[in-house]
Formats: structure tokens, C-alpha cells, sequence
């Protein structure tokens, strides 16, 4: 089963629409911020959360019970797609039901390997993976820069070091951010 989650009115063939709202129309009215899911451990080979996850756990305990449940129902190797608006961009600020910013760095959080080295070297993130018992892989990190920016990049105007120069000293440089993960369950691939 492929799960959009927060689906809104943009439902995809091939996948189980989700919503917290009715009138959206989704396959399966579902508050994700409700736990346990309705879906079964194991279950789920892909996952979409296109500018859903900012939306959610305001509060850090609910924010770790969804990443909890989107472990329990992943199958080993299944792929979390999230897509979320970068949170020194305008977008990001401007919405009030933006509850947090998701980062790379804070979903990296939620690797064991990672949290592992963390360990090993004396580093002082929280090791949430080994602390919830959940695990994945940061499988890839893709930045979309707003305008001029992108424009500027494609032109060859700008290097991508200026490009990521640009990212850390300026707000709206990056307009949103796609991270994948992968559910790490050993044996259960």
C-alpha cells in the first residue's frame, strides 16, 4: 500500500488518499495526530507528506507518536517521501498553522546509525531514534531555490557553493525542501 497522507484536494492514482478533513474527499478520513493509525504494522511500501508534517505535533510528545506510528506501519526498505517548506522562507512564516520546522538535520534524529555516532563521539544530539525505538535512513536531500535564486543557478550565474552560501546567510533562498527516508527493519525488507 503506497499512503498520501494529508492528501488535501491533490489525491494521486495508485496510492491511499488521506485527510483529516471530509470535504477534501479522501479515500480515508484519518487525524494523523490521533494514535494509533488504522493502518497495520508492516503494512505501508511508501509514503508521500507533501506539506503536511509542518502542520503536525505541536507539542514534542504528539510530534514523536506520528513518528512512531509512520515507523510501525512501514514495511523494512519502504520509502517516506516529505516535502515541506523551508523554514527560513516566507511560506514557511507566514502560515499560522505551521507548528514546526522540518529540517534534514532534525529527521536525522530518527537514525540509529546516526544516533550511534552521535554517541560514539560525544556529540550532544539527542539520540531520538534509540530513545522511540524507531529507525530510518536519510536516503536523499533535495533543495528548491525561489527566484532569482534558481534562475541565477540555472543561468550559471551563481556557483551551487554561492547557491548554498546564499542558503545559510539569507531567508528566502530555498523555497522547500523534499527529504526521503527509508523504514530501517531489518529483516523485514
Amino acid at each position: 500500500m503506497k499512503l498520501n497522507l494529508g492528501c488535501g484536494y491533490q489525491k494521486l492514482d495508485g496510492h491511499h488518499n488521506v485527510d483529516k478533513f471530509a470535504e477534501c474527499g479522501p479515500d480515508q478520513v484519518v487525524d494523523l495526530e490521533a494514535t494509533p493509525w488504522p493502518w497495520p504494522n508492516d503494512s505501508v511500501d511508501a509514503v508521500l507528506l507533501r506539506h503536511v508534517l509542518e502542520h503536525l505535533g505541536r507539542e514534542p510528545d504528539v510530534y514523536l507518536a506520528i513518528i512512531k506510528e509512520l515507523w510501525r506501519v512501514c514495511r523494512g526498505d519502504a520509502e517516506v517521501t516529505i516535502i515541506v517548506p523551508h523554514p527560513r522562507h516566507d511560506q514557511f512564516l507566514n502560515d499560522p498553522t505551521h507548528v514546526r520546522p522540518v529540517t534534514p538535520q532534525g529527521l536525522e534524529m530518527f537514525s540509529k546509525a546516526r544516533n550511534r555516532e552521535w554517541l560514539e563521539t560525544g556529540a550532544a544530539n539527542t539520540p531520538l531514534a534509540l530513545q522511540i525505538d524507531v529507525d530510518f535512513e536519510l536516503v536523499s536531500v533535495n533543495m528548491t531555490p525561489d527566484e532569482p535564486w534558481h534562475g541565477q543557478f540555472q543561468r550559471q550565474e551563481i556557483t551551487a557553493a554561492e547557491l548554498n552560501q546564499a542558503m545559510r546567510m539569507h531567508n528566502n533562498v530555498i523555497v522547500e525542501t523534499t527529504i526521503v527516508l527509508r523504514a530501517v527493519k531489518p529483516g523485514l525488507a
